[in-house]
């Protein structure tokens, strides 16, 4: 008796050792970015791009050569892009059609994908987020409906196409709810919560790998994005990963880059998520200083512990004389300029 017990314990000691000697491969910090297989997100939203096209408008590398725009922000050392979507819009422009044109040119150049679901058949901002026009009047168990449906949709249309996105953001800079009035969450945090659920459960049933983003403006907000985020959690909402954008002035960036970098550190210590800064963007008559504010920001970004800032996009850098918009990053004769040097590195 006395011998098979020794054996026996020698036994189980083998066993408790061996299963107790870590695996080289595995680490004691679960977060899933802390891998080798990381991968800084540099990126562009480029939605306009087919509407540019259609209109005669071509774009340059720095010597003047005519180059694919998707192409040339990958050569700009960018490995991703953004483009958003909408329900219905009038000019077909942003439609699903579009959107699968614009995300099989980006996954043939090789680029990661971000889609930008608006809920809208327009652009939806924190100043509007109207419902679409074959949702009129639904109420919130409707809509919750309606927009599962229509993010599985894209999506479904999306894969048959070839295309997984890496990322879906459920709503656009929804600093106030979406969808209002029915989701407007200063009057009903909890309906926002339930549209935000619907909008995840749909990409989940695509593709459980794809990351769910919920967007706010405003990155140097602390208030903001607490307020927003406290609500959605305690109304049982879903995300994987929180976004922002930020458009500082020439002589508020630093500032506002240093804030928003605290901003990040705070929301990934209150609510184990990391951050992802969704749209950027500065007056392109200063692309110097645009420069300055982009290496900046990416270096804070990069900076956040375990690789929980996940990446920085360009708000339609591929923009000249164009619309009227002003914060682009391109040049009168359709070449970039220096402020996307940023992104090389």
């Amino acid at each position: 008796m006395k011998i098979i017990f020794k054996h026996s314990y020698l036994f189980l000691l083998m066993v408790f050792l061996g299963c107790n000697k870590q695996h080289p491969s595995s680490s004691s910090n679960n977060n899933s970015n802390s891998n080798s297989t990381f991968v800084f997100a540099k990126g562009a939203d480029i939605s306009w791009v087919t509407q540019m096209e259609s209109s005669g408008y071509k774009f340059y590398d720095a010597n003047g050569n005519q180059q694919d725009c998707f192409s040339l922000m990958k050569s700009l050392g960018m490995n991703s892009i953004r483009l958003r979507v909408w329900v219905n819009p009038s000019d077909g422009w942003c439609n699903t059609t579009d959107l699968v044109a614009k995300a099989v040119r980006a996954k043939n150049a090789g680029m990661r994908i971000m889609i930008d679901f608006h809920y809208s058949d327009v652009w939806a901002d924190p100043g509007h987020q109207t419902v679409p026009a074959l949702w009129a009047g639904q109420n919130i168990a409707a809509l919750e409906t309606s927009v599962y449906n229509h993010t599985q949709t894209v999506l479904n249309t999306l894969k048959a196409s070839g295309v997984t996105p890496t990322w879906v953001q459920v709503g656009n800079e929804t600093n106030d709810g979406m969808l209002w009035e029915t989701g407007r969450a200063s009057t009903n945090m909890t309906n926002f919560a339930g549209l935000i659920n619907a909008g995840y459960n749909a990409v989940k049933a695509v593709d459980t790998t794809i990351k769910v983003i919920v967007h706010i403006s405003n990155g140097y907000d602390n208030t903001l994005f607490r307020w927003i985020f406290d609500g959605l959690q305690t109304n049982r909402a879903n995300w994987d990963i929180i976004g922002m954008s930020l458009y500082p002035t020439t002589t508020n960036w630093q500032t506002l880059n240093s804030q928003c970098l605290t901003n990040i550190n705070d929301m990934v210590s209150r609510y184990g998520k990391p951050v992802m800064i969704c749209e950027v963007g500065m007056d392109v008559n200063s692309p110097t200083i645009c420069q300055s504010f982009l290496t900046d920001l990416i270096s804070k970004v990069k900076s956040v512990s375990n690789n929980t800032g996940l990446g920085v996009f360009y708000w339609e850098p591929e923009c000249y004389n164009w619309q009227g918009y002003s914060l682009g990053a391109f040049d009168n004769s359709g070449k970039p300029t220096v402020a996307l040097n940023a992104f090389a590195n």
